[in-house]
């Protein structure tokens, strides 16, 4: 896809007007940038990581799932998660490995929405 046919798909399914005007280059940006606050503790709830866990099944869908900075910052987020027999979205149809899991330093808010819904 061509980064107007990316920002036209967000426009088109009502993403907030940063992450259209970001288009690609916004949406690699924000996945690189998911990975390094889960490194650090996720400090957002559940509905803020649901909608981080979205942008890299964007990048999917746009066809960026091969990019370099895209699998780079996928292993590192993959090493920090656990619980990974459980979905905690579906942000893509299938079952791709960003759905399942949480990461194991999840901050309070995160742990207590995962409590909340019987996740942890």
């Amino acid at each position: 896809m061509t980064d107007q046919e990316i920002q036209q798909y967000l426009a088109d399914n009502g993403y907030p007007d940063h992450i259209v005007r970001g288009g690609r280059v916004g949406l690699v940006r924000r996945w690189q940038e998911f990975a390094d606050e889960v490194e650090r503790s996720y400090p957002f709830g559940i509905e803020d990581y649901r909608n981080d866990l979205d942008v890299r099944g964007i990048l999917d869908l746009i066809g960026a799932g091969d990019d370099p900075a895209i699998r780079a910052a996928d292993e590192r987020l993959r090493a920090l998660l656990t619980g990974t027999d459980q979905r905690v979205w579906e942000s893509l149809d299938g079952n791709p490995w960003w759905d399942f899991g949480y990461p194991r330093n999840a901050g309070a808010d995160l742990k207590g929405d995962l409590e909340a819904e019987g996740i942890l």
